[in-house]
This record gives structure tokens, C-alpha cells and sequence, in this order.
């Protein structure tokens, strides 16, 4: 990994903590000064007492000593405060910039990713950053600052121990340097093998149900042992790379030790040191070996990061291809209200799609397609649905209604023709706005474990309880909310339907209220009744008039009620447009001869046809 992209790292999340980095380093200047200066201490307590000098003069000495190192527990102490919390600053800044990036993408890369894996990715990946933020530069310059000063005092004592000790020094480098990238790739291996097991739980864990009702526990259980055996082979590879780093450190720092504890003994013995300037080699000696294996420990969670950032830095490398047209990071930058207010309409010109198996990297092109091509879901759609209009969508399954709905919100980028909704081209439209103005409403019903009241407003704080209240009585849905234990403060359980709390009906009314409340132009309703009895079904008939009332909408459907609402019909058959026109004149059908396909699923049973 370049360099470039570490130190644009560095600038970008521990710019914020400036102050703090400077204190931090301060700290640790402090730390290296008290380090070298108590060994001198003990050598003229030791030469003090030798030569019989002052009582004074050692008891002074002695305190001195101790107030050092009591200063020097104090600044390590507030060394490591600091470092954890600048490390953890960082890196929840760097989590939210992941999070956001990835909600940005666009579904090829959700379908391709599970939230196991990206929880992983987005935590995990970042948890091993900690250090690096924080304290890997300023530990590293520290202690090489720490080794640095401990070799000129050794030149000050005797050159040749200074000489001897410096290519000690070199050499422990050298050889850790040398052994470093061996851990790399491992560490690398075992995070992505990491994601994958995170990944294969949540997805088992979400369909428990599933998974017990067609007997497959024990092939869920081989799968996961197989993860599970691929995890711990993948860490036990990496820790055997640390370990074989830590042993060459210490071998090297018990080599560097002995050598200094010979050659004290040797110069005192000759005559040619003191007792404390024999004590002072071998002590700072002995204390090269707490940098180098500081420094190694470091390079240690450099290896670790270095595997993360690999895995971070190809995660941010991908694209939506649904960009804003300025570029993707000129949402602010582009022109506020694009679409009208009221109703919006709606045209497809020539719009042809296929989709794509993965989101592009950066500087990939967007267009790129594999030499045989995807297959094509939408050829060459053309209509227009008029402000205030509803569009019934009818086809059979895998017919492309899915598709030509998310087009609309630009979870997908057409391949050729262009969409327009409120007669500007989606692309001149900020995602912002038209997220905002066009909603979708889905079978699939997602609930938060927070209450009633957030699940309304998506945790949007500005939505006050009035509005909630005007928005529920609206829809007719206001006494509903009543009944619940806690009104609006009844707390949901995440996920849908009865796992949430309430009925699959009563998410289904949840999620018809966060559509009124954004007070959209265009509503999009995707089978969001097709798993209803006729019943519940008869309960939420009111709030989708109420829904459709002075908005323009898109409905598509499985059931005669529910598509009778429409004012337009446009019928799918293998991603062409078959069938478009007014349902009043599709549905009368003045020439048997030529009759219509919606006629004819009328007098059929639209259920049944389109099955």
C-alpha cells in the first residue's frame, strides 16, 4: 500500500485532534527525557557513595529518583489517555465516512455483500486502526528519538561501546524490517475470512425459521465448522507470523544485553569506567531493548493495519454508478428544488436496462460490461403517466414491474434512454430531493427496535408529534396508534411483520405513514398488499386513497381491487411495454375482435393470469 494513501488517512481524521496530538507529543518528549535521566541519577548515586561523599548529597539523589519516576508514571499515564482517545476519535469518524459510503452504493453491491460482512468490515477492519491513528507516528518517532539518545550517551561514555551498539541497533532494524511483510498477507487473509464467518451467521441467525422448518441444521452446522476451521487456520497463521517477529526481537534484544553486561563488567574491571559509569552502559543498554520491541509492537499493529486498510481502502474504491450529475461529492453544490411542488409526472423515453453483478471501483468505467453482455430486463420502455395520474404496473413475474420502479428512485442507472419525473431528467435531480419527493413502499416492510414514534419519522428530530398525529388522522390510522401500549413510545422489535410486534398489516400501515409524512410527489406502491389477507387488505384501502390524494402514483399489482384504482394501465410481458393506455377504455374493450390483454385479465381473474 503507497504511502500516499496512510498519510491521507493521517491528514484526514487527525487533523480534527491537532491539540491533542501535540499534547500527546509533548508527553512523550517528556517520557524519553525522564527515561535517560534516571539511569544518571543511579550513576551518581552509585559514584557519590563509592567515593564516600555527603550524606545529603545521595539522599537528594534518592529523591530525586523517585520523584522522576513517579513524574514519569504520571505523563505515561496521560500518554495512553490521550492516545486511545484521539485512536478512538478517529476511527469512529472513519466508521461513519464507511457507513456513509456504503449506504451510498447502489444494490448490486448489497446483493453482493451481506450485513454480516460488512458489519465486520466497517467495525472490525477499523477496530485494528485504533493504534495506527493515534499513537503508531508518534510511538515510533518516540522511540526512535528514545534509541537515538540512548546511542549518544553510550558515544559519550566510551565511542567504542557507542560504535558497537549502534550496529546492534541497525541490524535488529534491519532484521525487523526484513520479517515484517511476512505477517501481512496473513493478517489480510484472516480479516476477509473474518467478514466471511460474520457474514454466514447473520444470514443463518435471519433465517433460523427457514433453516429449522426444511431440516437443515446439520448442513448449516457443516458449513459453519468449515468456516470456523478456515478462521482459526487463518489466525493461527498469523499469530505464528507475530510470534516468529517476537521471538527474533527478543533473541536479538538478549544477544544486545549480554553484550552490554560484558562490556561494563570488562571496562570497570580495567580500570577505565566507574562504578556507576559500568552501571549507567549496562542500564542503557538493557533499556534499548524496551524501544525495539516498542517499535516492533507497533510494526506488529502496522502488519494488522495494513491488512485492514488493504480491505478499507478497496471498499471506499467503490462506486455507485447512480452518481449526482456535478460529480459525487457536489450534492450541496447543485440547484435546490429541481422539481416542482404538487404532483410530478413521470416519462420513460426509450429506457433499456440490465443489471450488473457488482458496483464499479474508481476511475472504472461505467459502462464496462462483460463480452457476452448481462441479460436485458427493460427494452425500449416509452410512457408517460400525467401529474395526479395513477399507473397500474401489471406483468408476470420476472416481467421487469421491480426493475422499472427502482429506475425511479435510482437504486439502478438505465443503460440507454432517458427518465424524467417532474419533467427533469433524474440525472439533474440530487439524490437528496428525489429520494425525498419520490417514495417507495415495499411488501418488505423494515421496522427499527426504537418506538413507534421513530419508526414514523426515521429518527428525524425535526418531525414533531403534532405532525405525526396529522399525518396518522389523516390516513385514518390515529386510533391505531392509541390502542398500542405506549402509544407512540411503544417499542418495535427490528425486522417485520409479527417479529417486530405488530402484523404484517400494521407494519404495512407504518410504512404507508413515513411515505405521508415526506409528503411526496409520487408514491410508489410495489405489491405492498400482496401478502395480505382480504381483509387487512379491505383496512388499508382508505389509507392508500388518502396516500394517492393529490399525488401522483405507481402501483404494482397482483390483485383486480387493488390495480382499479389506476387511471392508466401498462402491462409487461418479458421487459417490453405489451399493453399502455387509459383503464376505463382498456377495460371496455369495444372490439372483441381486438381485444385487450387487460380485458382479457379481467374476464380471466388477474390473480391467476399473472401468477
Amino acid at each position: 500500500m503507497s504511502s500516499r494513501f496512510y498519510r491521507h488517512l493521517w491528514a484526514a481524521y487527525l487533523r480534527p485532534h491537532r491539540a491533542r496530538m501535540l499534547a500527546l507529543s509533548a508527553l512523550l518528549l517528556a517520557a524519553i527525557a525522564l527515561e535517560l535521566l534516571n539511569p544518571q541519577v543511579i550513576r551518581f548515586f552509585l559514584d557519590t557513595a563509592q567515593s564516600g561523599g555527603p550524606q545529603t548529597a545521595l539522599l537528594g539523589a534518592a529523591s530525586l529518583f523517585i520523584a522522576i519516576a513517579l513524574v514519569q508514571r504520571t505523563v505515561t499515564v496521560g500518554s495512553n489517555y490521550l492516545a486511545k482517545t484521539v485512536g478512538w476519535a478517529a476511527t469512529n469518524a472513519l466508521r461513519t465516512d464507511l457507513a456513509r459510503h456504503v449506504l451510498r452504493l447502489d444494490m448490486p453491491f448489497h446483493k453482493q455483500h451481506t450485513p454480516g460482512e460488512l458489519i465486520e468490515r466497517i467495525d472490525g477492519d477499523v477496530t485494528a486502526l485504533a493504534n495506527f491513528f493515534s499513537a503508531f507516528v508518534v510511538q515510533v518517532a518516540g522511540n526512535s528519538l528514545l534509541v537515538a539518545g540512548i546511542l549518544l550517551l553510550l558515544f559519550r561514555e566510551n565511542p567504542l561501546v557507542g560504535a558497537g551498539l549502534t550496529v546492534y541497533t541497525a541490524a535488529t532494524l534491519l532484521a525487523l524490517r526484513a520479517i515484517q511483510p511476512l505477517a501481512v498477507a496473513r493478517w489480510t487473509r484472516e480479516r476477509a475470512v473474518s467478514a466471511e464467518l460474520y457474514g454466514f451467521i447473520e444470514e443463518r441467525i435471519s433465517g433460523a425459521e427457514e433453516i429449522r422448518a426444511a431440516g437443515a441444521e446439520a448442513h448449516t452446522l457443516r458449513r459453519l465448522y468449515g468456516l470456523l476451521r478456515r478462521s482459526l487456520e487463518a489466525f493461527r497463521a498469523s499469530i505464528m507470523a507475530d510470534t516468529l517477529i517476537y521471538n527474533v526481537t527478543s533473541l536479538l534484544s538478549v544477544i544486545g544485553y549480554t553484550a552490554g553486561l560484558a562490556l561494563g563488567v570488562l571496562l570497570y574491571l580495567r580500570g577505565e569506567a566507574t562504578l556507576g559509569a559500568a552501571y549507567l552502559i549496562v542500564a542503557y543498554v538493557g533499556m534499548l531493548a524496551g524501544p525495539l520491541q516498542r517499535i516492533r509492537a507497533e510494526l506488529q499493529d502496522l502488519q494488522q493495519a495494513t491488512a485492514s486498510l488493504n480491505r478499507i481502502r478497496e471498499l471506499l474504491q467503490m462506486q455507485p454508478r447512480a452518481r449526482e450529475s456535478a460529480g459525487p461529492d457536489a450534492i450541496g453544490t447543485l440547484q435546490a428544488d429541481v422539481l416542482p411542488r404538487g404532483p410530478l409526472s413521470v416519462a420513460f423515453a426509450g429506457v433499456s436496462f440490465a443489471y450488473r453483478d457488482e458496483a464499479p471501483r474508481a476511475g472504472e468505467s461505467e459502462t464496462a460490461e462483460p463480452a457476452a453482455g448481462p441479460p436485458i430486463i427493460l427494452q425500449e420502455i416509452n410512457f408517460r403517466v400525467a401529474p395526479g395520474r395513477v399507473l397500474g404496473v401489471l406483468g408476470r413475474t420476472g416481467s421487469g414491474k421491480t426493475t422499472l420502479t427502482r429506475l425511479l428512485v435510482r437504486f439502478y442507472d438505465p443503460d440507454a434512454g432517458v427518465i424524467s419525473v417532474g419533467g427533469a431528467d433524474l440525472h439533474t435531480v440530487p439524490l437528496r430531493e428525489l429520494r425525498r419527493r419520490v417514495t417507495l413502499v415495499t411488501q418488505d416492510v423494515q421496522l427499527f427496535q426504537a418506538t413507534l414514534r421513530d419508526n414514523l419519522t426515521f429518527f428525524d428530530p425535526t418531525i414533531g408529534d403534532d405532525q405525526i398525529e396529522w399525518a396518522l388522522r389523516e390516513l385514518g390510522l390515529w386510533d391505531w396508534a392509541l390502542a398500542l401500549p405506549r402509544g407512540l413510545d411503544t417499542i418495535l422489535a427490528a425486522g417485520g411483520g409479527m417479529a417486530a410486534g405488530v402484523s404484517a398489516g400494521e407494519a404495512q400501515l407504518i410504512a404507508f405513514a413515513r411515505a405521508f409524512l415526506k409528503d411526496p410527489g409520487l408514491v410508489i406502491l410495489d405489491e405492498a398488499s400482496s401478502r395480505l389477507d382480504p381483509a387487512t387488505e379491505t383496512r388499508l384501502e382508505g389509507a392508500i386513497d388518502r396516500l394517492f390524494a393529490d399525488r401522483t402514483g405507481i402501483v404494482i399489482a397482483h390483485r383486480l381491487r387493488t390495480v382499479q384504482r389506476a387511471d392508466d394501465i401498462l402491462i409487461l410481458e418479458a421487459g417490453r411495454v405489451v399493453e399502455y393506455g387509459p383503464r376505463a377504455r382498456l377495460a371496455a374493450d369495444p372490439d372483441a375482435g381486438a381485444s385487450s390483454r387487460f380485458s382479457s385479465l379481467l374476464r380471466t381473474g388477474l390473480e391467476e393470469a399473472l401468477a
